[in-house]
């Protein structure tokens, strides 16, 4: 039983990572990302639907997004929801595709970036504290119900928090990273 709940806790750790990561490739400074736009919320046909869904979007440059709708009849509500999502980018529109030139971000702009960032790490390590909560409960539980003894339960509290510190550090490693990445200029 113990063992099962330190692989559990290794696959529940792991799929934080992965999606820690995935955030963090939304983190582009100056370089142009389909992430950074293929969940906007465009209306369509009264549906909220996210732009990736209703669209072709592409970097023709490192500077440029282009968004070729799958209905042209949805150029104007596409480029309406960029203007609201407040990207701090103008929509070009030429009847076919919408562009995005991405601006060179300020140093003001890279420091709202980084906040965003402790932000995205801060909510992952409280997502492992959670993990670890939820799992040092079971574990007192199991020795509750003379599943564990004590000498047990305190080995895998300690191998729990092991594995959790690992976890931790590897967040605030590929933080760090994408931050001087961020601030390089």
């Amino acid at each position: 039983m113990p063992n099962e709940i330190v692989d559990d806790l290794k696959i529940k750790l792991e799929k934080n990572l992965n999606h820690f990561e995935e955030e963090l490739s939304g983190f582009c400074v100056g370089r142009a990302a389909p992430m950074l736009v293929e969940n906007i919320l465009v209306e369509y046909f009264g549906t909220p639907t996210p732009l990736k869904q209703i669209s072709n979007i592409s970097i023709p440059d490192p500077k440029t997004i282009a968004i070729q709708p799958w209905e042209k009849g949805q150029l104007k509500e596409i480029e309406k929801a960029i203007v609201e999502a407040r990207l701090g980018m103008t929509p070009v529109n030429d009847g076919v595709v919408i562009r995005l030139n991405i601006p060179q971000p300020t140093e003001e702009g890279r420091r709202d970036l980084v906040k965003k960032l402790h932000q995205k790490l801060e909510e992952a390590r409280i997502e492992i504290r959670k993990f670890r909560d939820d799992l040092w409960k079971e574990v007192k539980n199991l020795e509750k119900n003379s599943d564990l003894t004590e000498d047990d339960k305190f080995d895998l509290k300690d191998e729990i928090q092991k594995i959790v510190d690992e976890a931790n550090g590897e967040l605030k490693s590929r933080a760090e990273e994408k931050e001087k990445e961020i601030m390089k200029v």
